[in-house]
């Protein structure tokens, strides 16, 4: 895992912070101090961050409008 991907993961999870439950954010916080060190982050943590950011970031496909403005 590159830095950036773990810098992606960071800054998507940032706005889901207060929707973490108690030991999610003690979790995220421990990884969180690991990635400003400027460690990389092994298989297993990564894997918890992984899980996080599928859990919370949830990329939903646009919708498309073209149906409403036929004419």
């Amino acid at each position: 895992m590159s830095y950036r991907d773990q810098k992606k993961y960071f800054e998507a999870l940032k706005r889901f912070e207060r929707k973490f439950e108690p030991k999610e954010l003690e979790d995220y916080k421990m990884l969180k101090k690991r990635h400003i060190d400027d460690e990389d982050l092994d298989k297993l943590s990564l894997e918890r961050l992984r899980k996080l950011y599928e859990k919370y970031y949830v990329n939903r496909p646009k919708p498309n409008f073209d149906d409403l403005f036929k004419k």
